[in-house]
């Protein structure tokens, strides 16, 4: 499980290369790239700049890792995101996931981006041609969340019957 918090870019094709090199039981590996979005909420977006907590925001997002790879078969997983100021079309985040099947890889990589859109201490702030404002959690983000910890208390339920 590896995170990293950076301002510099990064080059997907070799990050996903290091993701699964020596391990032969890897049999999927699925990833998420986050880009900067030129308009959101209505508005033109000339650039974004990305704010988080040093030390608290890593942990945060290995305790997302961990919880992925307590609910399916993870065989590695990785988080890049970057921080500070970027502009349209640039890369934000990388989250990628290896594991022996593809579903269980799609299910913890898009468990991994949803978990870190309302759970990692990230702040954005938008420029705009109004100026510069800072950017609210969505409701959509929290509610896509939401289905999981729905979908852990629903399977926590079926054990509990089958016992």
């Amino acid at each position: 499980m590896v995170v990293r918090i950076q301002t510099a870019d990064f080059d997907v094709g070799a990050e996903l290369a290091a993701l699964r090199s020596n391990l032969p039981e890897i049999g999927a590996v699925v990833s998420f790239v986050g880009l900067v979005r030129d308009i959101n909420e209505g508005a033109e977006v000339s650039g974004l700049e990305l704010e988080h907590y040093p030390g608290m925001t890593e942990q945060s997002l290995q305790d997302i890792l961990t919880l992925a790879a307590q609910r399916w078969p993870v065989l590695q997983s990785l988080i890049i995101h970057r921080v500070g100021p970027l502009l349209p079309l640039d890369q934000i985040v990388l989250v990628a996931v290896a594991t022996r099947h593809r579903g269980d890889a799609f299910a913890a990589c898009e468990f991994i981006m949803d978990y870190l859109k309302t759970r990692a201490p990230f702040w954005k702030k938008e420029q705009t041609p109004e100026g510069v404002r800072w950017v609210d959690a969505r409701e959509s983000d929290e509610r896509a969340s939401q289905r999981w910890q729905d979908a852990a208390a629903a399977a926590s339920l079926s054990q509990q019957g089958a016992l």
